[in-house]
């Protein structure tokens, strides 16, 4: 996807987890391009990318509407791929990692170091940080040898704020998120020195952790109802 694609993506599942777009809401490509100023599309590539991720749902011939979403699918969610990370990261521990695997996580790694060493992230860093946190997840799967695994997880992908790619960013305090990444990204070391070292039960432990931090640390989601009774997102973070 484009940058401007991207960028229309994070606003639009922002929007989504803040409550902003609320559940029901409907949404059509037009008024939506004029309300972020943008071309139609970017939108439409948004629209289709929130659709695979479960936070919309086609509404009429062309348009779509929020999803309803609820606190335990979206926890569920997030708890189903840190078992199948976990259970990637055990059977690539256990069966050992070749060169160009070992390779790719130290670059992933190397590349972390040098985002975070600067103590804040900008807005273009956020863009560097969903490439690299990405690769860095995928390797791990394609490391396990387990095609199972791989399918598993496309088939979680496709609900609500599961996907690693699902990246919501709040980007009125880029302060709080730098601590959340740099959080995230000392995980990814962890995990990467059990890997090296062959420890696969540390190594799943670590990938469970890691994909449920959010739920423990960070109040995931903070859930709350308006004044219609409507399960609404107020504070979600995607997991990283």
């Amino acid at each position: 996807m484009s940058g401007p694609g991207q960028r229309v993506l994070a606003v639009l599942r922002q929007m989504i987890a803040d409550g902003s777009l609320p559940a029901g809401e409907r949404l059509a490509e037009i008024p939506t391009a004029e309300r972020l100023g943008v071309s139609r599309m970017p939108v439409r590539m948004a629209f289709r990318v929130l659709e695979q991720e479960g936070l919309l749902i086609r509404h009429g011939a062309r348009g779509y509407a929020v999803r309803q979403l609820s606190e335990a699918e979206l926890a569920g969610a997030v708890e189903v791929r840190g078992v199948l990370e976990g259970l990637a990261a055990r059977q690539a521990a256990e069966r050992g990692l070749s060169a160009e695997t070992r390779a790719a996580l130290l670059d992933c790694l190397a590349q972390g170091d040098q985002l975070f060493a600067k103590g804040y992230l900008s807005e273009e860093d956020l863009s560097s940080y969903h490439d690299l946190n990405l690769r860095l997840h995928q390797v791990l799967v394609e490391a396990s040898g387990n095609p199972a695994i791989a399918a598993a997880l496309a088939r979680n992908d496709h609900l609500p704020f599961a996907s690693v790619s699902a990246l919501v960013v709040d980007r009125a305090n880029l302060t709080r998120e730098y601590q959340r990444f740099n959080f995230a990204h000392l995980q990814h070391h962890a995990l990467v020195d059990a890997l090296l070292a062959g420890h696969g039960a540390r190594a799943e432990g670590i990938m469970r952790e890691h994909a449920n931090a959010t739920l423990r640390y960070a109040r995931l989601f903070g859930l709350d109802e308006d004044a219609s009774g409507r399960t609404v997102i107020q504070a979600a973070r995607s997991p990283v």
